[in-house]
């Protein structure tokens, strides 16, 4: 009954598409959480008319299709800073917009099984401390405490030795995020434009100059590529060429069960990761699938593997049901860090190159990003990401933080 009357009636989160018009200040191509993130703090700063053009939903693309884990116990002093930003912008994001995104720091746990991984997350935490971020190593007697439902004896065949403890790591509702900042950039004046693909970008002299899209022509001189996957096709319509190769990342979730693991996890060895959710499904993954493809469709091997890898670990769960499993695409660089920049064409900027760790990073990359179109000028905590830093042979490094997705 509820449901064909208006006593339960709401607005809508953001305003129905209008026409396209005829130009923009900025035209921001993706409409995930960074396009949108982008596009809120241009509005911030005054620049009203700005565009969001997404070819599919809104949050269509990784931004609906990760496991939303937030940290940044990063490896590089670039990586940490930066990811250390997001962090505190995700601990007020839910006071700034008004929106419970439901972020919950319940603290993220990266598991050693041999010595060597032992002295590599001992110089992360050192770096971490360094840079003012609360990370450090633990044992096996605290990482039991912390984690009663590992196995935590030698039966394993790579039993636990360590752990990176991070407390202010956890998990967030990631279509909450989206939802919010694609109201709040709603209510500043962006124009979010959902099932409107981009065909073509002109340029001339060097000079972006508009964007073509499936709805008809527009006029801009600033386009920002902020695409997760399919980046590469894009900054090829501006004559850029990236250093990215996309591989599909696979995750599931199991039936809800009773709350027991109020921590994320993941093993390097193992090559897994598993949170709780709010609704008590298992949230898994593994490390992205060893090859390049465009493929949004989930394989037999992935869950026979991610299955004995957490059974493994935690064995008290070898006999719960798959609830689900989907596939997402991500664009990888060589050196497993992001790319943050203007490029040689004026007026195209990148957003791009996030791998499986984009979603953890959005809030600084919309606010620096959008500093940048704003001012014109390249701030300083985003010049280690240049698209030039591979030409230079400058790569930042972050493959021992980054190489497990999450």
């Amino acid at each position: 009954m509820f449901g064909i009357t208006n006593l339960f009636r709401h607005d809508r989160i953001w305003s129905r598409r209008p026409e396209l018009k005829a130009s923009y200040d900025v035209v921001i191509v993706g409409g995930g959480v960074h396009g949108l993130a982008i596009a809120y703090e241009l509005a911030k700063r005054g620049v009203r008319k700005v565009a969001v053009l997404e070819r599919s939903y809104v949050g269509s693309g990784a931004s609906g299709r990760n496991t939303a884990i937030i940290r940044s116990n990063y490896r590089t002093g670039e990586g940490v800073r930066f990811y250390d930003e997001a962090v505190k912008r995700y601990e007020r994001l839910s006071t700034e917009m008004d929106y419970n995104v439901l972020f919950s720091q319940e603290g993220h746990m990266t598991l050693a099984h041999t010595e060597s991984a032992v002295t590599g997350l001992r110089v992360r935490a050192e770096m971490n401390q360094v840079m003012g971020v609360n990370s450090r190593v633990i044992f096996r007697d605290e990482i039991q405490e912390l984690v009663p439902a590992l196995d935590m004896s030698d039966t394993p065949r790579f039993p636990v030795l360590a752990a990176l403890y991070h407390p202010p790591g956890g998990i967030i509702r990631h279509d909450a995020v989206v939802w919010a900042y694609a109201r709040q950039a709603d209510r500043l004046g962006v124009e979010i434009h959902p099932h409107t693909e981009v065909t073509g970008i002109d340029i001339e002299k060097g000079q972006v100059t508009g964007v073509r899209t499936s709805r008809g022509p527009i006029k801009t001189q600033t386009v920002v590529n902020a695409t997760a996957g399919w980046c590469g096709i894009i900054a090829a319509m501006a004559g850029v060429k990236l250093p990215i190769v996309t591989h599909p990342l696979q995750a599931a979730v199991s039936e809800s069960l009773k709350p027991f693991l109020d921590k994320v996890v993941v093993s390097a060895s193992y090559h897994v990761y598993v949170s709780q959710s709010d609704r008590g499904e298992l949230v898994m993954g593994q490390e992205i699938d060893p090859y390049s493809s465009y493929s949004l469709r989930s394989t037999l091997p992935f869950l026979e593997s991610l299955a004995r890898h957490v059974s493994e670990l935690m064995p008290c769960v070898a006999g719960v049901k798959i609830l689900r499993q989907w596939a997402g695409i991500c664009d990888m660089t060589p050196d497993f860090a992001p790319i943050m920049s203007p490029t040689e064409v004026k007026g195209f900027v990148l957003d791009v190159g996030w791998g499986t760790w984009g979603f953890k990073a959005a809030p600084a990359a919309g606010h620096r990003v959008a500093e940048l179109i704003a001012t014109g000028k390249v701030p300083a905590v985003l010049e280690p990401f240049s698209l030039e830093r591979f030409a230079r042979n400058e790569p930042l490094g972050e493959k021992a933080a980054a190489a497990v997705s999450h």
